[in-house]
């Protein structure tokens, strides 16, 4: 459950016993073999940082900066240290010290509102939509440039995925429930919002998307942009409030986690800090909420050979591991194999 009461720095810095339990969890420390790309060397980097017993150099920052923040350390640590809020907490003070750069500065506010992103994402879809994106990955100076920064590109969302589109109200709703848009999701996977409400939809839920929403302020934490969180949040908690649901429903981890936390965010403000922690009762992830409904699947067939990947947000920050399998057992002819390290992180790792 997430907490309601302001961070304690202090506090949480000292619950980590430097036991290393965290190391083998960590992906930045599985790769490098460093101890400051581990939970337990970021925070001894962090409480120096915090006592005022080292200045925030370059060389220390760079490790902080690193950190994935997936989140994995928490769910093996036996102390229980919540070094998410650590590192949040981290970030926002070394981003207080410094002057955010314009490009940063940009995208932490185009991402913030949905008009001016969906109309940037279209402006970026016309290269799409006339071929040239495709042209490029085939013409002959692809040789010359960095493997890497190739397989970047590919991985890049495509900008003409159809946008949400909802399924209508079911002939006999059984409850009511707001999906969250959000930022990247509404624009990069609007499709997927669709396929979220319509199961929704077939299990009696009257879907609505709440015409005021905003990003969820997840990045902006990561970035250490707290205030602008704020912000947001203040937004979202007025918006949903006034559409009057009783469940938040989302189908992007890194959302929903950021959103369950809304009352800790908010709880050094006293106008907010109530509905905050009103708000976040009600979010639930999308398998949650399928999962509770007892629905006994679709009706066809599907045989196929899958596997699962655990978003890190959902697996590591809200502790969802069975809800998602349970429904794929549902599936009828689908064999679920589960692949080795199932809950790594993918890399992608929200604002990184």
């Amino acid at each position: 459950m997430a907490a309601s009461a302001p961070f304690d720095m202090a506090d949480g810095l000292q619950q980590c016993i430097r036991c290393g339990m965290c190391l083998e969890a960590c992906p930045t420390y599985g790769i490098t073999g460093l101890e400051t790309e581990s939970p337990r060397g970021r925070i001894h980097l962090m409480q120096a940082l915090f006592d005022g017993r080292i200045e925030p150099h370059p060389e220390t920052r760079v490790h902080i900066d690193r950190c994935l923040g997936c989140r994995a350390c928490e769910a093996v640590c036996p102390s229980g240290v919540r070094y998410g809020a650590l590192l949040e907490h981290t970030r926002a003070d070394l981003a207080r010290r410094d002057r955010p750069s314009p490009l940063r500065a940009f995208l932490l506010w185009l991402v913030s509102r949905p008009r001016a992103l969906g109309v940037a994402a279209t402006v970026a879809s016309v290269p799409e939509r006339l071929g040239l994106r495709a042209l490029v990955r085939r013409h002959p100076f692809n040789r010359i440039v960095p493997k890497g920064l190739l397989r970047l590109e590919s991985l890049a969302p495509s900008l003409t995925r159809p946008r949400y589109r909802s399924p209508g109200r079911p002939a006999a709703p059984t409850s009511r429930a707001a999906l969250l848009l959000g930022c990247v999701m509404r624009v990069a996977y609007g499709d997927v919002h669709s396929a979220t409400a319509r199961l929704l939809a077939r299990s009696g839920v009257d879907v609505i998307a709440v015409p005021d929403q905003v990003c969820c302020g997840a990045l902006h934490t990561h970035a250490g942009a707290q205030d602008q969180a704020r912000s947001l949040a203040r937004e979202n908690i007025a918006a949903f409030e006034r559409a009057g649901v009783d469940t938040v429903v989302l189908d992007a981890a890194g959302c929903g986690a950021h959103m369950k936390e809304y009352a800790e965010l908010l709880a050094d403000d006293t106008g907010w800090r109530d509905r905050a922690r009103a708000f976040a009762a009600k979010v639930r992830d999308v398998t949650e909420v399928l999962d509770e409904m007892g629905d006994d699947g679709p009706s066809g067939e599907l045989r196929m050979r899958v596997t699962y990947q655990d978003p890190c947000h959902l697996a590591h920050a809200q502790r969802i591991h069975r809800e998602p399998r349970a429904l794929l057992a549902k599936v009828r002819g689908l064999e679920l194999v589960e692949m080795r390290g199932a809950d790594v992180c993918c890399g992608s790792a929200g604002y990184y």
